[in-house]
């Protein structure tokens, strides 16, 4: 028992430092990604829903690659790919220039353009759920469309879409996981190393399991939280 609690003590015998500085890329990368993937999300579900057949043929396309593509190799290709691309354009500019792509950049992308796929679905769902009558109401009355977007369909829109987002960022929160692998100090990495040098992968691993379920039951009271608030404007019609 001593033992246990040595490792998991903070000083220099201990890993909880190591363990509690993953748990804060790992919430930071979750946060960074999140406004992220629900911009470009939004972005690509008004190109689902646009008159404009390119747009449909384009954000189609977008959610189909990102959606059938495993969010590991979705990584690989953002860090490895990406970065070597951007030195076959250095190279061709004759920059002599060396840019590395920072790991915790790349997850963020890499995780963002899934949860952007993902999102854009939700998005046009709620969309869906708005009856065209709201639009023709606010074009009668003189608001612009940007107007209307601002002033009546985005606070519908959220109302629709909180559920099934909340859900998604759960999803995220669980896949930053994958981001151990390129290196990025996250909750399982740190768990991992803590794992292979004191031979107690039982320990940390189950500790890695603990931190996760935590991180996702304070998530759901937020969520919760953020719903009750929303609803007090009053269910869309």
């Amino acid at each position: 028992m001593d033992g246990i609690l040595t490792f998991l003590s903070f000083g220099p015998e201990g890993w909880s430092d190591e363990i509690a500085s993953g748990v804060l890329v790992t919430v930071f990368l979750a946060l960074a990604t999140l406004p992220f993937g629900l911009a470009v999300g939004f972005a690509v579900a008004l190109g689902k829903i646009s008159a404009d057949s390119a747009l449909r043929l384009a954000a189609n396309i977008y959610t189909t690659i990102f959606r059938g593509l495993p969010e590991l190799l979705t990584l690989f290709l953002v860090f490895y790919g990406a970065q070597i691309a951007v030195q076959q354009v250095m190279r061709l500019a004759g920059t002599g220039v060396t840019i590395e792509i920072n790991a915790f950049v790349a997850g963020m992308v890499a995780l963002g353009a899934v949860f952007s796929a993902y999102a854009s679905e939700v998005f046009v769902s709620a969309f869906r759920a708005i009856p065209q009558g709201q639009y023709e109401g606010a074009y009668a009355v003189g608001l612009s469309r940007w107007c209307t977007m601002r002033l009546v369909i985005l606070p519908q829109l959220i109302r629709l879409a909180l559920p099934g987002l909340s859900n998604l960022w759960l999803i995220l929160l669980k896949e930053t996981s994958l981001v151990s692998v390129i290196g990025l100090a996250d909750i399982l990495r740190q768990t991992g190393v803590a794992a292979r040098v004191t031979k107690e992968a039982f320990l940390f691993f189950g500790l890695a399991c603990l931190i996760y379920l935590v991180l996702a039951v304070l998530s759901s009271f937020a969520f919760s939280a953020i719903e009750r608030r929303v609803s007090l404007s009053g269910p869309a019609r």
